[in-house]
């Protein structure tokens, strides 16, 4: 009797490989369209894929609205967030607002606003004798301006009799309405040599907000535990006075350049600053509605609060903590103000800016002035838009400068002429073509020429 031949319990491979049947083929030449619809999670489901999709639905509905829309969708659910201070006095506090905004901070101004360094630059060390070239204004204009500003000085601090301040307002009654008066008397000066002023807007303690989403956190306890919870976050500022115009200022860098900034990686929690939760009404806002002209930001004027006493933080061996007091209001105000400006155009996390947009800042407590320069370059903060983003958003500033010594009857004592400088040339800042000139509707110059009432 023949013996049996066991055979392999798998297949031999050439025999799938190789050997291939012709309805397979034929089969595999005809594609086939689906009949059904794809199943999608339920809206309405409490599973992660339902939450995936309900997300997925919210962002399109965003993208698909207008501005006015896009803004109410944005801030219409009212949760706890973390309240930011623009004028604080934490501890290394800018630190802290650099991580909240990714913002990464670049000490001096960049060549643009600096005429010191463009002028190293361009040739060298230069005398300062002709440092009034630079700002495209003659010396006879500038020695104007000179004279503009100590009669400014002389009428707030000697010619006008003030009563004694309220408690904690010898600021906002004082060096307040200096300020006020110097920022009008500098604008119409300098209207001759920057056109975009002519239709600017000036805003006397404005409004300014906004609201945004950065990183996440577990919820530790109550009927939402152990879910996933983004980071909120409000700005609520009030400068002292603010110039809109109606075109971009230029960006200063591209922004590529930003890849390579540093900015600093906090692990902790905000509370820890400390920062406090409060639930109210979200807000984004500029300063102005949505359909006004003047929809760009160009320079921002601060003050002070009256805690903020240089002598004193020096005697209570705090004096590394005058300029980051001045580096937090710079970052935080100015990342209010910017971002909300480009939340006016459209952008937002899922829709990140195709620009830089572009602000300044000028924040004095009537003698010692500092000068910042803000490009916003991202909006994409929350967790799931900041993953591959490189982009970090920049800040310029400069240390505290003195515009005067002191006040001796009818003379102002030690007037820097840099200080000066710097503020002109903020003022002068404009995109390098000629701005639109706004369209009032037909006969509005008639009218005018007749001396009726346009309206």
């Amino acid at each position: 009797m023949a013996a049996r031949a066991r055979l392999p319990f798998r297949f031999p491979q050439n025999l799938l490989t190789n050997h291939k049947l012709a309805h397979t083929e034929a089969a595999a030449a005809v594609t086939r369209e689906a009949v059904y619809p794809p199943i999608k999670p339920s809206l309405t489901a409490k599973s992660k894929s339902a939450r995936v999709r309900q997300v997925e639905e919210y962002v399109k509905q965003i993208k698909a609205s207008p501005v006015q829309e896009k803004l109410r969708l944005l801030t219409r659910m009212q949760r706890k967030k973390y309240i930011i201070y623009p004028q604080t006095f934490s501890r290394n506090a800018d630190k802290w607002y650099q991580h909240f905004t990714k913002t990464a901070y670049i000490p001096g101004l960049p060549e643009q606003l600096d005429p010191a360094r463009a002028a190293t630059n361009a040739a060298g060390e230069q005398e300062k004798g002709s440092a009034s070239s630079d700002l495209g204004i003659g010396d006879d204009a500038f020695e104007e301006i000179r004279c503009l500003v100590t009669c400014v000085i002389l009428q707030e601090h000697s010619h006008l009799i003030k009563r004694k301040p309220f408690l904690y307002r010898q600021q906002e009654l004082n060096e307040g309405p200096f300020l006020r008066t110097l920022i009008k008397s500098l604008t119409y000066y300098l209207v001759k040599y920057n056109p975009m002023l002519q239709y600017s807007s000036l805003d006397i303690s404005p409004q300014v907000g906004f609201y945004w989403r950065r990183g996440e956190r577990i919820i530790p306890r109550g009927h939402r535990k152990r879910h996933l919870e983004p980071t909120r976050f409000q700005i609520d500022d009030q400068p002292l006075c603010q110039l809109r115009v109606m075109q971009q200022l230029p960006q200063v860098v591209p922004m590529e350049a930003s890849h390579g900034a540093e900015v600093p990686d906090l692990s902790y929690a905000p509370s820890l600053l400390p920062l406090f939760k409060r639930q109210y009404t979200n807000n984004i806002f500029t300063g102005s509605k949505l359909p006004d002209p003047a929809r760009f930001g160009h320079t921002q004027f601060h003050l002070v609060p009256d805690r903020y006493h240089r002598d004193r933080m020096a005697r209570r061996k705090q004096s590394d903590q005058v300029e980051v007091f001045l580096r937090a209001n710079a970052i935080a105000s100015l990342f209010a103000w910017t971002a909300a400006q480009a939340s006016y155009q459209g952008f937002w996390n899922h829709e990140d800016v195709n620009q830089g947009f572009v602000s300044q800042a000028v924040i004095t407590d009537g003698r010692f002035f500092s000068f910042f320069c803000y490009q916003l370059n991202t909006l994409a903060l929350c967790a799931r838009t900041d993953i591959d983003n490189p982009r970090k958003n920049l800040l310029w500033g400069t240390e505290s400068v003195c515009l005067y010594d002191g006040v001796d009857e009818d003379r102002v004592l030690g007037l820097n002429d840099d200080t000066i400088r710097l503020l002109v040339r903020f003022l002068l800042q404009r995109p390098p073509e000629d701005p639109p000139v706004p369209e009032f509707g037909e006969g509005f110059e008639d009218l005018v020429e007749r001396g009726e009432n346009p309206q």
